[in-house]
């Protein structure tokens, strides 16, 4: 990040050029601002989803087994096959999303989903969740496993309900898992790349450009490997902090709650 190299011939150093560059760039920041989004709404919607989905298999249910391997079914597949699913899904004539909404009659909610800059971010994020969602479900699976059936047994008896069981049993025995969860998540969603480079490749203007995305074409579409290196710090620092901060104020809350019990 240091140097000025296009990846072939000699490379030059220039200090910090590459970060007072990299300062004042507007798409940068724009990255950094759908990243964040991208961080919010996973956290919000993948977390909550892969619970939900844990609880209602790992219940007694008559068609668990069948819905494991559905539910489990996007997360086996690659992210460049998920990506072309989901361009067929949102494409603008013959997409089946503006096909169903044609066919309820729901004309005014037809839109172009991945060539609108005010919802393309939001399409190619709800597709990252549909292939994200099943892994948290089978951690939360395997801590639900865990947990000792006597504690719901005992509630039971003592006359609680189904979710006062759920908050007052599952969701601290579950709370380390959620926590690993949560960074998993949060560095996954800070440096992710395959899927929106499929689906919309950043654009249009840059509405949907994440730092990974940026850092790439930077690095080989302008061949400015120094530029590409000072996004791929940037993106490194930025996420191990946040999840530092993160780790230390939730193992806190963790530890407070463990003194008040």
């Amino acid at each position: 990040s240091l140097f000025k190299w296009d990846g072939i011939g000699q490379r030059s150093f220039i200090g910090l050029e590459n970060w007072k560059e990299l300062i004042g760039d507007p798409v940068f920041w724009k990255a950094l601002k759908n990243n964040v989004t991208l961080v919010v709404i996973s956290l919000a919607t993948q977390l909550p989803m892969g619970i939900a989905l844990a609880l209602l298999l790992t219940s007694r249910f008559r068609w668990t087994k069948l819905l494991k391997t559905v539910y489990v079914l996007p997360y086996m597949m690659s992210a460049v096959a998920i990506g072309m699913l989901w361009r067929y899904i949102y494409e603008p004539t013959f997409g089946l999303l503006n096909m169903f909404l044609e066919a309820i009659g729901r004309y005014d909610w037809i839109l172009d989903w991945l060539g609108d800059p005010k919802v393309v971010l939001y399409s190619v994020i709800n597709a990252v969740n549909w292939q994200f969602i099943p892994f948290y479900m089978l951690l939360f699976m395997a801590a639900l496993v865990g947990i000792p059936l006597e504690l719901y047994e005992a509630a039971k008896i003592d006359g609680a309900s189904p979710w006062k069981a759920f908050w007052t049993i599952t969701l601290p025995l579950l709370w380390p898992t959620v926590t690993n969860a949560a960074v998993l998540s949060l560095v996954g969603s800070l440096k992710y790349f395959d899927l929106i480079h499929v689906l919309s490749g950043g654009g249009p203007n840059h509405a949907s450009e994440l730092m990974a995305t940026y850092m790439y074409k930077r690095s080989f579409h302008h061949l400015r490997m120094g530029y590409g290196s000072t996004i791929a710090v940037a993106l490194f620092t930025i996420g191990f902090v946040l999840s530092m901060v993160f780790v230390r104020v939730t193992s806190r809350k963790q530890y407070e709650g463990g003194d008040r019990r």
